[in-house]
């Protein structure tokens, strides 16, 4: 258990306000903790089937506040990051990505005064360079539409004769390929997982990728939020070609014979 949530069991009463309480003495890492905390429990948002919290926090402390965490800052902003997080799997909210804490200097305030502002951020996905060569489009061209195609089934011997059942795989994760075996390989937010998942979202072992007579297949292992094909909740489904995955928050495409 971190300092601050041992601590947090000690504290009796907060007393409530926008920019908390204003004492004479500094602001103590605690406080900080119990109000990001509220702060994320009044600002969800509930969707169809999951709660969302916001995933971005500024502290806003008057300078001589701030002065006092200089030697330890990067630390205190982690930890603060690892209670919200913590916070969001006790209570089952939903986040977009990990929790973010930032600090702000506002000369406004005064000792022991302190405000939090949030946000719910889309993060970023890594983007490929723009060769040099490549001149960017001020308008985009013209929009074509593309409808998918009837996909019909394949037995295993049909799949034999067109040599379909050695054609690679591959899972496409954040815009990077990992390419599936012959053997099961299970995918999760742990370390240990042949696919690693960072989404909090995502079970520890989440799901399996298995390869029967020829065929992919993805299973659910029991996870919280479930599998999804399609837009689908699964728990057990072949895979077809550029078929869409969802695991918690993240999107994966299955993608064959490239």
């Amino acid at each position: 258990m971190s300092v601050l949530r041992s601590i947090e069991h000690r504290i009796e009463s907060i007393v409530e306000g926008v920019f908390g309480r204003a004492f004479r003495t500094h602001v103590q890492p605690v406080e900080l903790a119990r109000k990001l905390a509220k702060e994320m429990d009044e600002a969800k948002s509930v969707s169809v089937s999951r709660v969302y919290v916001p995933n971005e926090y500024t502290l806003y402390l008057c300078p001589s506040d701030r002065d006092q965490f200089a030697s330890y800052e990067d630390s205190l902003l982690t930890e603060l990051a690892d209670y919200l997080a913590e916070h969001a799997r006790r209570e089952g909210y939903a986040l977009l990505s990990t929790p973010g804490v930032l600090i702000e200097e506002d000369e406004d305030l005064s000792v022991g005064e302190f405000g939090i502002a949030t946000r719910m951020v889309q993060p970023e996905r890594p983007q490929a360079p723009v060769p040099p060569e490549v001149v960017p489009q001020e308008r985009p061209s013209e929009t074509k539409i593309y409808r998918p195609a009837v996909t019909e089934a394949v037995s295993v011997e049909s799949a034999a004769e067109l040599d379909l059942a050695r054609a690679p795989a591959a899972l496409v994760l954040d815009g990077e390929r990992h390419e599936l075996a012959d053997r099961a390989l299970v995918l999760g937010r742990s370390r240990e997982c042949d696919i690693t998942v960072d989404d909090l979202n995502v079970s520890r072992r989440h799901a399996e990728v298995r390869h029967e007579d020829g065929a992919y297949w993805i299973v659910d292992l029991g996870s919280t939020n479930g599998v999804i094909v399609n837009g689908k909740r699964v728990e057990r489904a072949e895979l077809a070609p550029d078929d869409e995955i969802v695991l918690g928050t993240t999107e994966l495409r299955f993608e064959r014979g490239f």
